[in-house]
């Protein structure tokens, strides 16, 4: 057995979505990077030129046409080393592509086989699948390089370029994060490597895109299948290492190998092997140092899954800072706290805004949690503009009773004083409405609702108490005032108040809304978690009839397998009954 070794910078980069110039500038400084360190080849995400996922961008001509023109740029910049970069390609149709470059020549073009189009996915509205499996040989090594989905089939283009003689994969991704992704994703490059036995470098983009976060996380799995090097998740990194490839020069395709091939390649796909020229560097490479990576724990990840999001959203959409209604709740905080983590105390505002029916316990709190934050914390009360609304309605509502109507009206009145704040000084309005509460409708429209991003709009009330105590041991003292983790939830919209007069208690909520819209389970097996009839048809009819509220409520952050939005597409006018 003879080894070779191939020097591979992955670029675990944080494109931005239309941003072909600035894109284009940071491939470029990531191949400068690369090749200062004496790396043969240097791999970009999935269409990490356009940024993921440009969407109707793809419908825009001109929009194609400067993407391609910016891939002109990197091959220019591609001198002494070879490059894999993600864009999108016209030829008779789009195609989701891989640039192979080197030294400043474009050498070949792999085009993404497998097309997701499920969950937050709709590849086949705009692209066309790639019918070829090149293996490219570069130093004696032959690899092959595919795109994201393509790796997730079983005797797809790995196992085709596998057998066509490649002794590594490069996987190009885009793989946006949810609660469990990371393990899921090593267990699956697992299987591939069992099926194509060479070592395989997954690359995986990071950044936050509206509602999705890339986690990065890249990591290369070596010729045993050991995870040798682990980029870091929800940061920006070039992981550098040294691959050995072993391999026999006799050995040869074997005829249950060659019968395979014909099976799993249809008559109009092609196998190709090319040939990159190598570079031949003088002196000797710098020593590469693999780092060990210490595994985030699952709560960790959120949290920064969380803080990543908002950043991106903020910063990438050019918003001066971010406004907050605090009201001295969990949710509040939680929202509040991942807003200073991500921005920065200078660019968060709190605004507390009490009613009649605001407790002393809640200003209390959110005053000293912001004290905590070191962030600026405004009181504009809204008795009197409530009072206003009351006189303004009475002859209309006169001989009818107090209802949900007069608690709505104060959530929408610090809706309206939420976005005054927002438009006289250009701040983002993060709502602070959590997955339980969204799953239900236990919401105001308009009101709570009313904002331009929902931080907390995938993560459930039980797992909102969780993060809060998660930040707070992480800084060793109480960040988030502990009253708040345990005083019972109010909308305080009316005397003594509790959530619990309206929904059954979170820690029996919480699994019950996972197992329906999560995961589709079915009545009767809702039933048997435990739940009453009656609670099981409260909560399932809620769910189903909030669906025009969820329509009209700002983007927020996907942490679970599904998120309402692009993940959980129902109809608003439903008659179907579950129960």
């Amino acid at each position: 057995m003879k080894s070779q070794k191939l020097r591979i910078s992955l670029a675990q980069i944080n494109p931005i979505v239309g941003d072909l110039s600035g894109n284009t500038k940071k491939i470029i400084s990531y191949i400068k990077r690369a090749r200062k360190l004496k790396a043969d080849i240097v791999a970009f995400p999935e269409l990490a030129v356009t940024g993921y996922p440009p969407e109707d961008l793809l419908l825009k001509p001109q929009f194609i046409r400067e993407n391609i023109e910016s891939m002109h740029n990197i091959i220019s910049a591609s001198e002494a080393i070879t490059v894999i970069a993600g864009f999108v390609d016209s030829n008779n149709g789009l195609f989701n592509a891989a640039a192979m470059i080197s030294d400043r020549r474009l050498v070949d073009l792999y085009y993404k086989k497998h097309l997701p189009n499920y969950g937050v996915f709709d590849e086949y509205r705009y692209f066309k699948p790639g019918k070829r499996y090149p293996v490219y040989s570069l130093g004696g090594v032959r690899f092959g390089v595919n795109i994201c989905e393509d790796i997730w089939h079983e005797k797809g283009p790995a196992r085709v370029q596998s057998l066509s003689g490649a002794e590594l994969i490069i996987n190009i991704n885009a793989s946006p994060y949810h609660m469990g992704k990371a393990s899921f994703r090593e267990d699956l490059i697992l299987k591939r490597f069992a099926e194509c036995g060479t070592p395989i470098a997954y690359l995986n983009m990071v950044g936050g895109q509206d509602e999705l976060v890339f986690d990065g996380g890249s990591f290369v799995l070596d010729g045993k299948g050991n995870v040798f090097a682990r980029g870091r998740q929800f940061k920006e990194e070039l992981i550098t290492v040294d691959i050995e490839v072993f391999r026999d020069k006799k050995k040869e395709l074997s005829p249950k190998d060659k019968k395979e091939l014909k099976v799993i390649v249809s008559k109009d796909e092609s196998i190709d092997e090319i040939r990159i020229p190598s570079i031949s560097y003088k002196g000797e490479r710098p020593e590469i140092i693999v780092k060990k990576r210490i595994r985030m724990q699952a709560i960790e990840k959120v949290y920064n899954a969380l803080l990543l999001g908002t950043m991106d959203y903020v910063r990438k959409n050019g918003f001066k800072g971010v406004v907050i209604g605090m009201s001295g709740g969990v949710d509040s905080a939680l929202v509040a706290t991942i807003a200073v983590d991500a921005l920065g105390k200078e660019s968060v505002r709190g605004l507390f805004m009490p009613s009649l029916f605001t407790s002393p316990e809640s200003y209390e709190d959110a005053y000293r949690h912001a004290e905590n934050l070191g962030i600026k914390i405004t009181t504009v009360p809204i008795d009197n503009i409530y009072k206003t609304y009351l006189e303004t309605l009475s002859e209309n509502f006169e001989g009818t009773k107090a209802d949900v109507t007069e608690e709505n009206l104060q959530a929408r009145i610090r809706g309206n004083i939420l976005m005054a704040f927002s438009n006289k000084f250009g701040w983002l309005v993060l709502t602070t409405g959590n997955k339980s509460e969204m799953s239900v409708g236990y919401a105001t429209l308009y009101g709570d609702m009313a904002g331009g991003f929902a931080v907390i709009k995938d993560v459930p009330k039980t797992m909102v108490y969780d993060l809060c105590e998660w930040r707070n041991a992480k800084e060793k003292k109480e960040l988030i005032p502990e009253r708040i983790l345990w005083k019972e939830p109010s909308a305080e919209l009316k005397p003594d108040q509790k959530d619990t007069d309206t929904l059954p208690p979170y820690p029996v909520l919480d699994p019950i809304l996972k197992a329906y819209v999560e995961e589709d389970s079915s009545f009767d097996e809702i039933m048997k978690m435990g739940c009453d009839l009656e609670c099981a048809q409260k909560i399932i009819r809620m769910v189903d009839q909030s669906e025009y509220k969820r329509r009209q409520s700002p983007p927020g952050i996907k942490i679970t397998p599904r998120a309402f939005g692009k993940d959980r597409r129902f109809p608003i006018t439903n008659r179907y009954k579950s129960y």
